[in-house]
């Protein structure tokens, strides 16, 4: 049997549910990320790419700091596994050479993810001039925010893939699509922002909440960096919790979107008020690391919400409007 012939353009199960299964395996690893941050484990262990020269150092299933940082690796690895697993199935199986094509970004960025988390470690001790970080801690914001885009790559190869996805021929509203881009566009800035304001240590750099400062004013008295970067923070939070509802609202109110974009539309409002609330406990008690690592989490999963419910907006301007799947042969 040739290669084009396995490349029919019909529902595959199999593939489907790898690919989904892989799409939230990716949320264990950004769990695991953020907790490592949280805790300032990222050099538990000198070493890169083995842990202490070892895939199973001795004593990080007993202290915590060596747990966080190398069960973050073990998973990356898992994560590296399955990109590239998926990207030779699409390959070989695949129809459409643009969903093939994602699978390869993935693999590209999955491949770019490890390096940098590699080189966070090999360069920590290189000191940058004029900053307070080293060349290494540096290479954290770059690894978060290409964490966010491979999200988003094995979200949209997992709802291709989807039965809901080939099937689907009713187009939503152009308005809707473009409500979708905006918000997905302003919650990346965000999460940019964030992991600026995150990994140059200002997270409290205006340690009161809501105000500014404790006796109720809503500007900072005194302005630098760190205070800088955490009152845009916050001034992007209002933004978004404005944005977010109109998409949500936009969401409900369109007669063409399915009921899973109305429930996706009804948890992107609670996960949002989850992560006001999250914000609001991160400054009032000190950066706690459950707080924390939940904060950086209900982040990610509301990116990856926001664009789900865009991507799936937009699938009858992808495929075009004809149904894919094809006459299965006897």
């Amino acid at each position: 049997m040739s290669l084009t012939a396995n490349r029919t353009i019909t529902h595959k199960p199999a593939l489907a549910i790898f690919a989904a299964v892989g799409s939230a395996w990716v949320f264990v690893l950004v769990t695991l990320g953020a907790f490592t941050t949280s805790i300032g484990a990222g050099m538990a262990f000198p070493d890169w790419p083995l842990s202490n020269g070892s895939i199973n150092p001795q004593g990080w299933l007993t202290d915590i700091a060596k747990f966080a940082e190398h069960s973050h690796r073990l998973t990356g690895m898992i994560m590296g596994l399955v990109t590239i697993g998926l990207a030779l199935w699409l390959w070989l199986r695949e129809g459409r050479a643009w969903v093939r094509q994602l699978g390869g970004w993935a693999l590209g960025i999955v491949i770019l993810q490890g390096i940098i988390g590699g080189q966070r470690v090999t360069l920590n001790a290189i000191e940058v001039p004029g900053f307070h970080m080293s060349l290494g801690e540096m290479l954290r914001i770059p690894h978060g925010i290409f964490a966010q885009i491979y999200v988003c790559l094995l979200i949209a190869i997992a709802v291709a893939l989807s039965r809901a996805w080939i099937e689907r021929t009713a187009p939503v509203s152009l308005r809707l699509r473009r409500i979708g881009v905006i918000c997905t566009g302003l919650v990346l800035v965000q999460l940019v922002v964030a992991a600026t304001m995150r990994h140059n240590g200002a997270g409290l750099a205006i340690p009161s909440f809501p105000y500014s400062t404790p006796d109720g004013h809503w500007l900072p008295p005194q302005w630098n960096f760190p205070v800088a970067i955490h009152f845009t923070h916050r001034l992007m939070a209002l933004v978004l919790a404005v944005a977010l509802t109109i998409f949500a609202w936009s969401v409900r109110r369109d007669r063409a979107a399915t009921l899973a974009m109305r429930a996706g539309a009804s948890a992107l409002v609670t996960l949002l008020v989850l992560q006001i609330l999250l914000g609001a406990l991160v400054v009032l008690f000190g950066r706690q690391p459950d707080a924390t690592t939940a904060h950086v989490v209900v982040g990610a999963l509301t990116f990856a919400l926001t664009f789900w419910l865009t991507w799936v907006a937009h699938r009858d301007t992808i495929e075009g409007n004809a149904p894919l799947a094809t006459p299965s042969r006897v």
